[in-house]
């Protein structure tokens, strides 16, 4: 009865095409969304997956970059006395104000204050050795290039970031921030543009870079034994740790998974409607198949069979598209991003869609009685 299921798709692929296509633009949908989630709420760790750093130490607590406050220089003490660590580095990070040219209002900026040194570890998957070295001009800033409409400068513009003036040295990709937008500059820079003018702690976190062999989570653990006033954490722990704040404790993931709940459940009922409607086109053939001494068992079978490839032909289509419109935004700065899991939970909801539809559609089987074949 198996090569019933794939002959009968071929031959009627007309009538059963609309239920192909929900399920196509139903994984669509997932994928695009899962894509939008993970490039907006990963934007929030961006400090940390574009920074070749093996460790972070932060204020303890801390949930995400944003959220860090000024610590002393004993953690710096503590991760240069660990036999595991090659280098340290600080990070000062400074919420400030941007003005622009009259006309374009004001702004929240995130201030990165980073080592310009050629083998800085903070953006050193975004920074070349050229634009760091830039950053050592004096109040020279770089941001990323999608955000230059809304700063309303170009490249060698000038702004004012808490009144002291700043100008553009240059742009890079991947470097925007959720809530606000990121101007990297120099150590000494974003010391002189936090609201105390140098005068306070500006050093939010320290950065290290691990010696080969060493176990980030066995050096953070070691760190953490003897921390007073900072905690230390591994690179992946703490971008993950930023992304579920903003994914399940500001309410804005929540939203977004409520929103899958719902592509989901649309999808099921469109695709089985449109699967029972094929069945129910195709009942004078079931309802022979039933008086030649088919079962019914058999031919639920046949029925969950083409509901399968149903799944498969409309998941293979919906993979194509989203490629195809990630590619389209990301190449318009638009914050996408998708793993391995992600593809493998939208797989395995859309396959969930077929399915239900498909024991949905068996329903329609109820009507297959060999005396219909009489009227």
């Amino acid at each position: 009865m198996i090569p019933l299921a794939r002959k009968t798709l071929i031959h009627e692929w007309r009538r059963f095409l609309p239920a192909m296509l929900a399920v196509a633009f139903s994984g669509l949908l997932l994928l695009m969304q899962a894509a939008l989630v993970f490039g907006i709420f990963g934007a929030t760790a961006v400090y940390i997956t574009a920074s070749d750093a093996g460790l972070w130490v932060g204020y303890p607590g801390t949930q995400s970059i944003e959220l860090g406050r000024p610590i002393g220089p004993a953690a710096r003490t503590a991760l240069l006395m660990d036999p595991g660590v090659a280098r340290v580095e600080p990070f000062a990070w400074v919420g400030a104000d941007w003005r622009g040219p009259p006309g374009t209002g004001g702004l929240s900026v995130f201030v990165s204050g980073i080592d310009t040194r050629p083998d800085g570890m903070i953006f050193s998957d975004v920074l070349t050795p050229e634009q760091r070295a830039e950053l050592n001009e004096p109040f020279s800033v770089i941001v990323d290039r999608a955000d230059l409409p809304k700063l309303g400068v170009p490249v060698g513009g000038q702004a004012l970031i808490n009144g002291d003036l700043v100008r553009v040295v240059g742009t890079t990709r991947g470097i925007r921030a959720l809530g606000g937008v990121n101007v990297v500059a120099s150590l000494a820079t974003a010391r002189q543009l936090s609201i105390d003018g140098g005068d306070g702690p500006d050093v939010a976190y320290y950065v290290a870079q691990l010696k080969p062999g060493a176990d980030p989570a066995a050096v953070a653990a070691r760190i953490n034994a003897h921390a007073h006033g900072y905690a230390a954490w591994t690179a992946s722990s703490f971008a993950q740790r930023a992304v579920f704040y903003w994914m399940f404790q500001t309410g804005a993931g929540l939203g977004v998974i409520f929103l899958a709940i719902v592509v989901f459940i649309v999808g099921a009922i469109i695709t089985s409607q449109t699967l029972m409607g094929a069945i129910a086109g195709s009942v004078r053939e079931y309802a022979t198949l039933h008086a030649l001494g088919v079962s019914l068992g058999s031919l639920r079978r046949v029925v969950l069979e083409q509901a399968t490839w149903i799944g498969v032909c409309g998941l293979i289509a919906g993979v194509l598209l989203s490629l195809g419109l990630i590619g389209l935004a990301m190449l318009e700065d638009v914050p996408v991003q998708l793993n391995l899991p992600a593809w493998i939970a939208c797989a395995a909801l859309v396959m969930g869609i077929a399915l239900v539809s498909g024991v949905a559609a068996v329903r329609a089987l109820r009507s297959a009685d060999p005396a219909l074949l009489l009227r």
